[in-house]
Order: C-alpha cells, then structure tokens, then sequence
C-alpha cells in the first residue's frame, strides 16, 4: 500500500521540485518511487568532492536531506502543511571518489508532527558508504 498523499506521483512530476535549488546544483536526480521509498542519484565530481578528492560529507547530507523532506512532502497534504528538515545526522562509513552514488529513503515513523527516515547511500557498486536518519517537521500553513 502506498504511503503518498497522491498515489499516482511520478518520477516527472518530482523532477520539478528542485528547480533552482541547491539539489539541482549538485546534480541530484530522482531516479525510483516505490509504495514506501524514494531513491535518488547523484554524481561524485569537483562540484561535490571536498580537497582531498573524496565526496564531501555535506554533500551527502544535502542528499539525504533532499530525499527525506520531499518523501516528508509526498506523504502530507501540502495544501495543508509544509515540511522543513528538523535534524539530520549521518554517519560516513568509508569514502568516495567518483562515479554516481543513489540514495534510499524509507520512513521509519510517520506522525502527524513529524516523520523519522532511514535514507542509505551506496556507491555504483551497492557498498554501503554512508547511513543517514532525518527528522522532518510537519508544519501546518497558517492561513
């Protein structure tokens, strides 16, 4: 069953979201929507790297962040609320060089103030390099 406020969203429709953004600087792209997970590319170059050529950690959490507020957004009215990123941590577990890299999202809560998500990042081989939860508020509008 899916967890989106508007079960018919498409990879096209999010391809609009990070318009003049920093995700789109960075060359975030979105890649798979699923029932219960979002899963988003991003590629590791002079853009993204820090000075000793490796991707640069907050480059990684401008991923993690990306993916996790807007799966936040999917799954509320936005009519109604907005979502803002109220905590990320992340955890670097090996370095990266080059190539592509993608990230999961999956929620791990979804109340109605805040959401919690499990979003993993692996390198084009599918290692594991950095495992990242956000917590995401869930403001309502004021009208």
């Amino acid at each position: 069953m899916s967890i989106w406020f508007h079960k018919n969203i498409t990879l096209e429709e999010l391809s609009g979201i990070g318009k003049n953004t920093m995700a789109e600087f960075l060359g975030l792209k979105w890649t798979e929507i699923g029932d219960n997970f979002l899963k988003m590319s991003m590629p590791v170059n002079d853009t993204t790297r820090q000075p000793y050529g490796f991707l640069h950690g907050g480059a990684s959490c401008v991923l993690a962040e990306t993916i996790g507020s807007v799966g936040s957004a999917l799954v509320v009215d936005r009519e109604k609320f907005y979502c803002v990123g109220l905590e990320i941590n992340a955890n670097h577990l090996k370095s990266v060089t080059e190539g592509i890299v993608s990230a999961i999202a999956k929620p791990l809560h979804l109340g109605k103030t805040t959401h919690v998500w499990d979003i993993r990042l692996h390198d084009e081989r599918e290692k594991l390099f950095c495992v990242s939860r956000l917590t995401v508020a869930i403001i309502p509008v004021k009208k």
